[in-house]
């Protein structure tokens, strides 16, 4: 099958990557010139795990990168909407949904066959029939439905697990306008005959995305506000609370055998620093302000973004209860991006404990194995020195903040007793054991 990718951000360049590799010729489009180029060279324009391998695998074969989008859209049989959709506190910015709509729609008035246009963007429901559907009418002179279909493809990826997510997805929604529309999206992902396929309207398949994201980030903020619960009362570690609550069979089934089975949705059941990244905290919020529009206060997402809006608190109430005054005491802090196995740092808890640590005027040092290029473009005022291992970072300071759950981190206590050293160690993903340490504060204790 043809297919064409407009947009190479994140969903983009993954979906557009994947589909290649399952057999189909791709063309991903962008208007950014320096990517595109980079993208036609097997160079990835975002850090994600397995990305460049595929990319140099079918790069010149089965998929290449343009910025002709009425080519690639004539060309095609189908072509997905993959470009971003930001969320301004009050509504989603639909920009360039509507600028891709408007040249899809001027490039199909030319073409003769039935093209199927497919959102993969996350856009709040509605706007693929209310928003997009006209604004192709309107450019192409033709009706939707008869001579073109409009389509709704949600996207299930996980950063540093989104090759992973595509290649062995856990359900596929299909959403259409029309049987004709679900068919040909259906074919796109024939590759995969043995995943579930939810075949539903195009506002359905728009919600199913949005209930997912924030039914997680309710998890975890539930479990955020438990283990806040727990530190107050005192005498209770929010990790055996919630290891007891999990052990329910309703959430961890015992099969036949006796074998006890721990579905990954349990680990959004940990307190920790808080939620970050693109998708939970612009999701959950675009949804409460849609909930709103249309007369419903949307009372539990909105208490789901305050409480996580507040964790990052805890980091710091934990640290100055040891240092009430943090000016010239070193603190090294030890993850920057809002989870492992990416370069994200959008909605990192990281950002808010580093700009109270810079403005407290601590000596700040930090490392993360992939994000800190990323940091400087945030904290561009400075003061911070950045590592390049933990050691160097954690060398001599008086407190170490562990924000991000990446793996090297839990050499930390070994590395700690090789230096000879016993800083206060804030957990704040409480990633290691609390005896693993000297002095040791976690979220949830």
């Amino acid at each position: 099958m043809k297919i064409s990718v407009v947009g190479t951000g994140y969903v983009g360049i993954v979906s557009g990557v994947c589909l290649a590799d399952v057999g189909h010729e791709v063309v991903c489009i962008d208007n950014n010139a320096a990517k595109v180029d980079d993208i036609n060279t097997a160079k990835s324009p975002i850090y994600e795990k397995e990305l460049d391998e595929l990319l140099q695998r079918h790069i010149g074969t089965r998929l290449k990168a343009s910025m002709d989008l009425p080519q690639a859209v004539v060309e095609s049989d189908l072509t997905f909407i993959a470009v971003g959709t930001p969320f301004d506190g009050d509504l989603i910015d639909l920009q360039y949904v509507k600028q891709v709509s408007k040249e899809i729609g001027a490039a199909l008035k030319g073409k003769d066959g039935y093209h199927v246009v497919v959102v993969k963007s996350t856009v709040v429901p509605g706007t693929t029939d209310e928003v997009v559907l006209p604004i192709l009418e309107e450019f192409s002179g033709k009706k939707a439905g008869v001579d073109f279909g409009v389509g709704m493809n949600p996207e299930f990826l996980r950063e540093g697990e989104a090759i992973g997510d595509f290649m062995n997805p856990d359900r596929i929604v299909l959403g259409g306008i029309d049987d004709q529309t679900r068919e040909k999206l259906a074919e796109a992902y024939a590759p995969f005959p043995s995943t579930d396929k939810v075949m539903v309207n195009n506002k359905t398949a728009e919600m199913i995305k949005y209930a997912s994201n924030s039914l997680l980030a309710t998890l975890i903020s539930f479990s955020n506000e438990i283990g806040n619960l727990c530190s107050s009362i005192g005498g209770i570690d929010a990790l055996d609370v919630m290891n007891g609550v999990i052990l329910d069979k309703r959430f961890s089934p015992i099969l036949e055998t006796g074998e006890r089975i721990k579905p990954v949705m349990t680990t959004y059941l940990e307190a920790g620093c808080g939620f970050g990244g693109s998708c939970f905290p612009k999701d959950v919020k675009a949804l409460i302000s849609h909930g709103v529009n249309v007369g419903d206060p949307m009372r539990l997402l909105k208490s789901v973004i305050e409480i996580n809006q507040h964790q990052p608190k805890q980091v710091m109430d934990r640290l100055r209860k040891h240092y009430p005054e943090l000016a010239g005491y070193k603190v090294a802090v030890l993850g920057l991006a809002f989870k492992p196995g990416t370069d994200d740092m959008r909605e990192s808890p990281a950002i808010p404990i580093v700009q109270e640590l810079v403005a407290a005027n601590a000596v700040l040092t930090a490392y993360d194995p992939v994000a800190q290029e990323e940091a400087q473009k945030i904290f561009i005022e400075g003061g911070i020195d950045y590592c390049d291992s933990i050691e160097q970072t954690v060398a001599g300071v008086d407190a170490v903040l562990l924000l991000t759950r990446w793996p090297e981190f839990k050499a930390l206590p070994e590395i700690l007793k090789e230096q000879g050293a016993s800083p206060l160690l804030v957990d704040g993903r409480r990633l290691l054991p609390k005896d693993s340490v000297e002095s040791y504060e976690g979220i949830g204790i």
